[in-house]
């Protein structure tokens, strides 16, 4: 296939990264002008034909729509004997907000967000006493969002209100006091350019204003304010991935000042105040995980020795855990598969959730978020699903022999799921899961996708995903792959692929296609690649170094160009948190081997679809303009490369359901083409 690409100029541009000099050709498409908008129109208009040629594209899109019904719901919040939930209109749109008496009762809408335009509804927390809403309403896709207040029993939106930005919802939105007075919130200092920000306290009906939380100088990390059910404790958790409960607050003594808690610990504390000890999941000393508890009031509570075990480390790894009443639930991975065990507050096993199948419980993406669980209830409410089973919500009770069923799954495949493993050149074991529809033969390689992420201690859960359910409804098997750099198998796992480490993920990446390949489950020809974000970058270096594997790649909202990151205040965090110091030339020799964007020589090269969101806060839409033109360049090959900025859409988190519904059918129609799936035509 021969494309006309729209022409991409090159400029004589060099960077100068810690004396290392770094040639830059396509700098220029990293500005928001009107040719470089110009530009991307018209790629996005050459994606879209080449993609849709010879193919219904509503067929695609009802195709999409119908496994899109078994989207995860959103879990309803508690507070003082009612419960708080989204409901989205069928099809779509600006949600409204319920309020119930049971976590799905009928209940009365309290605000309806079609008033406010394309209003994405980024996070809601109601007050202890139930009186109070707040929301975080996102306008533009970006994940940016403004706090909302609103009288629940009137639905009259409050004046007064905090003016600051929320960056995104990754420090669970606002954390209110217990005595459902004010709340804190973790919110922009200035501009989202900028990428400063600081935990905040409001008082309703009263002022805004900076609170002082020894989280260390110069420190760009999330933080999330979490208070005790009984009012007298404040903790903030920092670092957004492998959080730790770094200061404490008695809120009892209008005189005591946050004082420092958990600092210098290089691994994870994550838990929740109990009594007046704070009990969280670790890995410190433990890879896999272990359950402790702090007391508050502890002279050293960094010392690790003065922490009493109550969980000892076994052989799944421990995740996370929810208070519910007396008890803990104890969330656990075997095998990347969940299992819930509760706990009591002693650390004795009282019982275990029988879960409906083998699967994943929902949860947020990153730690920090997780630990925003709002007021306490005697309920665990939760939502669960399979690769091959939609999510269905569920809820249990300590005592309980089964949960209760709220919501059923919707949507199951007809389709196996199996479990297999490759062998990395350093021998270890690198696990994957094979979903495949019925029918298929066996003893003919398949039309395959793998998807991976592999990084920021990250789980990738054995989960139903609308997007690759239906594409194993259109005839595909789907591999979901457990690099190294997620967090499936504990700290260890992590760090394998981390900083200095990162090549591990793309060798684990290349080992798993490889076998793939020599089982004969699938061939080059007819195996694919994607990722998200930095599962993106992961496509972006699949495909400029083992360009012979791949029959196509898509990377989406991806990170392609390391370099140009170190000059984004939010990338640069990003960066040298994850991959290197730019600021060392050792290191910035070998960021350069590690980006995609310099990676790219002239060759031939798979069938690329790269698709991005315009309003992207984390990775903006000129990592993909910039690599795809430099790609399409180096091309010597018939395949073509693609690229798809669809305008209204970010990072994924608050892209209008219609946007990705559009996004997810342009990205199937893509893999229908070139795997010659028999989907809809």
């Amino acid at each position: 296939m021969t494309l006309r690409y729209p022409p991409a100029r090159t400029v004589e541009v060099f960077e100068d990264v810690a004396g290392v000099r770094v040639p830059d050709p396509y700098r220029w498409l990293e500005q928001e002008t009107d040719e470089v908008r110009h530009w991307q129109r018209r790629q996005a208009e050459l994606a879209t034909a080449t993609v849709y040629e010879g193919r219904d594209r509503r067929a695609v899109q009802d195709l999409i729509r119908a496994y899109d019904s078994g989207s995860r719901p959103a879990l309803p919040r508690h507070a003082a004997g009612r419960w708080f939930r989204a409901v989205t209109p069928p099809g779509g749109g600006a949600p409204a907000v319920v309020v119930a008496d049971r976590p799905l009762g009928a209940g009365r809408t309290v605000i309806d967000l079609a008033g406010y335009g394309e209003a994405f509804l980024s996070w809601l927390a109601p007050s202890p006493d139930g009186r109070i809403l707040a929301l975080g309403v996102c306008t533009d896709g970006s994940e940016h969002n403004t706090i909302h207040l609103v009288e629940v029993d009137s639905g009259r939106t409050l004046d007064g209100a905090p003016e600051q930005i929320l960056h995104s919802a990754w420090a669970g939105g606002v954390s209110w006091l217990p005595d459902s007075g004010g709340f804190y919130f973790f919110a922009l200092t200035g501009s989202p350019r900028e990428f400063r920000q600081a935990v905040f306290l409001h008082r309703l009906g009263g002022a805004t204003t900076v609170e002082p939380i020894p989280v260390g100088e110069g420190s760009r990390e999330y933080t999330l304010v979490q208070t005790s059910p009984d009012g007298r404790w404040a903790v903030a958790a920092h670092r957004v991935g492998s959080p730790v409960p770094v200061a404490v607050r008695d809120l009892s003594d209008p005189g005591a000042r946050w004082r420092p808690f958990v600092t210098g610990c290089a691994g994870t504390v994550a838990g929740h105040v109990v009594g007046d000890s704070y009990v969280a999941v670790t890995d410190v000393g433990a890879p896999r995980g272990r359950v402790v508890a702090i007391p508050l009031d502890t002279a050293d509570p960094g010392d690790p020795g003065t922490w009493r075990e109550i969980v000892p480390e076994g052989e799944t790894v421990l995740r996370s855990l929810t208070p519910v009443g007396e008890h803990l639930y104890l969330s656990e991975f075997d095998r990347t598969f969940a299992r819930v065990r509760i706990i009591d507050r002693s650390g004795t096993v009282v019982g275990e959730v029988p879960l409906p199948g083998r699967g994943a419980l929902s949860a947020p993406f990153f730690a920090l978020t997780a630990l925003a669980v709002g007021a306490p209830t005697d309920d665990f409410v939760f939502a669960f699903s399979t690769p091959t089973s939609s999510w269905g919500l569920y809820r249990h009770r300590p005592g309980e022999q089964e949960p209760e069923t709220l919501i059923a799954p919707t949507v199951v495949l007809d389709a196996s799921l199996e479990e297999g493993w490759a062998v990395a050149p350093d021998g270890v074991r690198v696990p994957y899961h094979v979903v495949c529809p019925s029918g298929s033969d066996p003893a003919r390689p398949a039309p395959t996708l793998i998807s991976a992420y592999g990084a920021a201690n990250v789980p990738l859960l054995p989960q139903y995903q609308p997007d690759l359910a239906a594409f194993v409804a259109a005839g595909g098997v789907l591999v979901q792959a457990y690099l190294r750099g997620g967090g499936e198998f504990g700290r260890d796992w992590y760090l394998a692929a981390h900083r200095e480490n990162k090549r591990v993920r793309d060798s684990d990446l290349v080992a798993v296609a490889e076998h793939l390949v020599a089982e004969g489950l699938t061939a080059p020809d007819r195996l694919a690649l994607t990722g998200g974000s930095d599962g993106g970058l992961m496509c972006g270096v699949a495909v400029t170094t083992r360009p012979d594997l791949w029959r196509a790649v898509l990377p989406r909202e991806p990170l392609l160009d390391l370099v140009g990151g170190t000059r984004d205040p939010y990338l640069d965090f990003v960066i040298r948190k994850a991959w290197a110091d730019p600021d060392d030339p050792e290191q910035v020799r070998r960021l350069l081997g590690l980006s995609p964007y310099e990676l790219v020589k002239p060759g031939v090269f798979p069938a690329v679809y790269v698709q991005a969101g315009a309003a992207d806060p984390r990775c903006g839409p000129w990592h993909a303009r910039k690599f795809v033109a430099r790609l399409q360049a180096a091309q010597r090959g018939s395949e073509p490369i693609l690229l798809h900025v669809f305008d209204n859409a970010g990072h994924g988190a608050a892209t209008p359901h219609d946007v990705a519904v559009a996004q997810d059918a342009e990205w199937l129609a893509f893999l229908i083409g070139t795997l010659s799936l028999p989907g809809p035509t």
